[in-house]
């Protein structure tokens, strides 16, 4: 057996396609929001990481230099590992505070809006990975009897799966169809992400008494923007950017125009930080409420 392939009835067996860096990103920044790695750890060794992942080192670099750039990390360098950054500051992104990317700054909003007596997030957006992630502190926090918030209730906007997105598609030939490798991955993301987050939130019923209600509509298009509205006071929104990149799909490397939603940077605006940002924030209701009650469609999140 050689490092490159390995000998299967007489003919060479090519290495399985390597992860990207995002991926690799992706991966180590569930696990920093989790909890799997907290404040003040140290990360792995550049090169156990490119061990585990079945990448180069250079792969697991570009991923720190990522994960840094959102301030997750610290100390990234070649020489010693990377330590996972202090949570950031939990206080409002609105009153002219500059916009971070939604995998910094979602979290400690998300996990503020929980304090309040009765919960309601709303929200638009491509998969709800995010989201659902986020989700991961506050419940963390409600099952360690931290916070007893008396109901829940979540309503999503999410694209339908029977229109042809606008992205992520492939680069030959995008727009082909949905029945494409990468409109089928997403799809499985989407359904994926929507049912923990359900089961998930459902299960405060049970657990601890709480009203739950987890509500998801179809939308006719591609949202442009992922949007997020907490209890009725502020509002975070971020834009999808659209960038070329490289994914693993069906054991095969495909180019792909995909939007790189956690590393969109948050704006926030607060109801109470003044005029601007109070009928920010309500538009942004009525425009959400409308496009719920009129063109949003039943969302099956079967196959």
């Amino acid at each position: 057996m050689t490092s490159e392939s390995a000998l299967v009835n007489g003919r060479r067996r090519p290495r399985p396609p390597q992860r990207s860096y995002r991926e690799v990103a992706d991966e180590l920044r569930a696990r920093i929001r989790t909890g799997e790695l907290r404040p003040g750890q140290r990360m792995p060794t550049q090169a156990k990481l490119a061990e585990e992942f079945g990448v180069e080192r250079g792969t697991v670099r570009q991923a720190l230099r990522v994960l840094h750039e959102e301030r997750l990390l610290t100390n990234v360098s070649k020489g010693s590992p990377a330590t996972i950054a202090a949570a950031p500051d939990d206080g409002p992104l609105g009153s002219g505070a500059p916009p971070l990317p939604t995998a910094v700054a979602l979290a400690p909003r998300i996990t503020a809006a929980f304090a309040a007596p009765r919960v309601r997030i709303d929200a638009v957006c491509l998969t709800s990975t995010t989201l659902t992630l986020t989700l991961s502190e506050p419940l963390r926090l409600i099952h360690a009897g931290h916070l007893k918030p008396a109901g829940v209730d979540v309503r999503v906007l999410l694209p339908s799966r029977d229109i042809d997105l606008a992205f992520p598609v492939p680069v030959e030939g995008h727009g082909a169809g949905r029945d494409r490798p990468v409109h089928r991955q997403w799809l499985a993301t989407r359904n994926a992400q929507a049912q923990v987050m359900r089961h998930n939130l459902l299960a405060l019923r049970s657990t601890h008494g709480i009203d739950v209600s987890v509500a998801f509509r179809a939308l006719p298009f591609t949202p442009p923007v992922k949007l997020y509205l907490l209890n009725g006071s502020e509002t975070l929104f971020a834009y999808y950017t659209v960038r070329r990149r490289e994914a693993g799909i069906d054991d095969e490397r495909v180019e792909m125009y995909d939007a790189e939603g956690a590393q969109s940077m948050l704006f926030g605006f607060e109801a109470a930080a003044g005029p601007r940002d109070r009928a920010f924030v309500e538009q942004s209701h009525l425009w959400f409420d409308a496009l719920w009650e009129t063109i949003s469609s039943d969302l099956h999140l079967g196959g």
